[in-house]
């Protein structure tokens, strides 16, 4: 599992990411969650995602909306690449679709599971550190913010970028963070735009 704030931001998370791959990357389908993402396969960020898949060697490389498609869709790829958005959306709309127990099946058997910011989120126990630093977000009114469990990392991306965290109390993002870890006895993994992090699953 790869875990990441911007997808494939440098060359080195690039290099990093295909020396994971055990076989010629053009024997890979990719597939690329849209779901949580404003304008779906049109946002920016899925395009550069899937253009950097085709520049790095892969011939298959399909959007997959979960919110409309077959989530069984995911089932044919060997590597899922969930893209950044809102993450209260993507993650009901995961439990909705019962696309979580897929990605719990298809995790299970060793295929590669990417997550980019929102999508790095859900990967983890629960989505509350959202909550905590941008309630506003979540539109729907999402009450169960557990989230998928397939690492027991909680992730913030984005961790330098203080101008998409703007509060009133004019705190920094490591302020609100240490307030956050001393209040509920976590430890939160902070990513940069530039880093990633490379996890096992965690399956019970």
């Amino acid at each position: 599992m790869v875990l990441t704030s911007n997808g494939f931001f440098t060359e080195g998370i690039r290099k990093q990411f295909l020396e994971l791959m055990e076989e010629d990357v053009e024997h890979y389908k990719v597939g690329i969650i849209t779901t949580a993402s404003l304008q779906k396969e049109n946002n920016r960020f899925a395009l550069k995602a899937k253009k950097d898949f085709l520049q790095m060697g892969f011939k298959q490389v399909g959007f997959i909306d979960i919110e409309y498609d077959n989530p069984q869709l995911l089932e044919q790829c060997q590597i899922i690449y969930i893209n950044g958005g809102n993450p209260f959306y993507i993650l009901y709309q995961i439990k909705k679709s019962r696309t979580d127990i897929i990605l719990r099946d298809f995790a299970c058997r060793g295929n590669m599971i990417i997550g980019v910011s929102a999508g790095a989120v859900v990967l983890g126990p629960n989505i509350e550190i959202v909550h905590y630093f941008t309630p506003e977000m979540n539109s729907i009114k999402l009450q169960d913010f557990k989230a998928l469990g397939l690492t027991n990392k909680i992730i913030f991306p984005h961790y330098d970028r203080e101008d998409l965290f703007l509060n009133s109390e004019a705190k920094s993002i490591e302020d609100r963070l240490q307030e956050y870890e001393s209040l509920n006895n976590c430890k939160i993994t902070r990513l940069k735009d530039n880093q990633f992090l490379i996890s096992e699953y965690l399956i019970e």
